[in-house]
């Protein structure tokens, strides 16, 4: 089925980041390193690699380095690196391509709490298009092809909204997440019966995680317009698309081929992520393995 190509992914970052105080008192928590990266960025890198060129980043008062990061570099540091050689030159070459990825656009969110409104707040951008969202402090690695790129394929021959899942290996680990009860369609490919926020192990419909990705349809604003606050008073994206599908849309789950979870939003989960891409990282991952050995040797 051949649908409007989807260009346009938002990507909410206005949140406080209250678990990495005091680090985030000043640094947005979406711009925490991985190394030499900031988590953003790599959620920007799948997004341009899965063929989307506008990219709408919701923020809040203090994001403000958020948008200087993915500025054109300062005549200033320009100048520094050039003086700095050859050997300065790939440094050079990388700030330029940063800024150069995508059309980058901002909004400051606006409204209730909870992850629909930034959705909501970008409303006159998407207007009558489908889009992305994804969450600006966690993102699903895949050494097979970018998550968001798999969900597209599904989008592209169902036409209806598509939610990333990842398998979740740990029987316990299924508190942590919402899980989908799911309708095999084939392969990794399942319509979504409803999504079971934070189950109890034992009575969880599947170990299939829902979450951090979405393709959405611009009728998914009907309902964030008239949407009552939930749990805490706040308004959940989640919500909104499960009486999407109430009202007779089909809602899809993609697992992502070759994916790994990586939960930035958590002290814990974060410094696990770095880890794991300091061990891949070309500059360091020798040196760097050499150290974990001697460590726990």
């Amino acid at each position: 089925m051949s649908q409007q190509r989807v260009t346009k992914a938002i990507i909410p970052a206005a949140g406080f980041g209250t678990r990495f105080l005091p680090q985030t008192k000043a640094m947005p928590k979406e711009m925490l390193p991985i190394v030499d990266k900031p988590i953003i960025q790599y959620v920007v890198e799948e997004c341009v690699a899965s063929g989307i060129t506008d990219i709408i980043i919701v923020t809040g008062y203090h994001k403000r380095t958020i948008e200087d990061h993915f500025d054109a570099p300062s005549s200033d540091l320009i100048a520094n690196l050039q003086a700095g050689g050859p050997s300065k030159q790939p440094y050079l070459d990388e700030v330029r391509r940063i800024s150069e990825m995508a059309n980058f656009i901002y909004i400051r969110q606006k409204g209730g709490y909870g992850n629909a409104t930034p959705v909501k707040n970008a409303q006159n951008i998407i207007g009558d298009e489908p889009f992305a969202v994804l969450w600006g402090d966690e993102f699903i690695y895949s050494d097979v092809k970018p998550r968001l790129a798999q969900c597209l394929e599904v989008f592209e021959e169902f036409g209806d909204p598509v939610i990333s899942g990842i398998r979740i290996d740990k029987k316990e680990d299924l508190s942590r997440y919402g899980i989908a009860d799911l309708e095999p369609v084939r392969g990794r490919i399942s319509k979504i019966k409803k999504i079971v926020e934070k189950p109890n192990p034992e009575e969880a419909p599947s170990n299939i995680a829902t979450h951090g990705c979405y393709v959405l349809t611009p009728d998914i604003f009907d309902i964030l317009n008239e949407q009552k606050p939930g749990t805490g008073g706040e308004y959940y994206l989640p919500e909104a698309i499960d009486e999407l599908r109430a009202r007779g849309r089909d809602i899809y789950c993609c697992e992502i081929e070759g994916g790994k979870y990586y939960d930035t939003g958590n002290k814990i989960e974060y410094m696990k992520t770095v880890v794991d891409f300091a061990l891949k990282h070309p500059e360091i991952n020798g040196e760097f393995r050499e150290y974990l050995k001697k460590l726990v040797g």
